[in-house]
């Protein structure tokens, strides 16, 4: 992670992730695309604080949304995940030998 707007992007992300409910989130919404009606009935949450997770998701790229009717629909952004877990790999320690 050489650059600040690769810094910047690592922050958002992770971020996002820091979160145990947004995790849980994304862990429901692996099964595919859900309506927000659905999961606030999931996670047995006010619609409020359903939104606020879904708006740092969402800005963090982690999912994406689509508007049908009066309802939202979410669904994971895998692109992102992939992002994600490449910023992580780059964290590794190189195995060079010590010289």
């Amino acid at each position: 992670m050489a650059t600040s707007e690769t810094t910047e992007r690592a922050t958002a992300l992770f971020h996002a992730l820091a979160d145990p409910t947004r995790l849980d989130i994304l862990a429901e919404l692996r099964a595919g695309e859900q309506c927000v009606c659905v999961l606030a009935e999931r996670f047995e949450t006010g619609q409020s604080r359903l939104s606020f997770h879904m708006k740092t998701l969402r800005e963090a790229g982690l999912v994406t949304d689509r508007r049908q009717g009066r309802w939202i629909y979410y669904a994971l952004n895998q692109d992102a995940l992939e992002e994600a877990a490449t910023l992580i790999a780059s964290l590794r320690a190189s195995r060079r030998k010590p010289t």
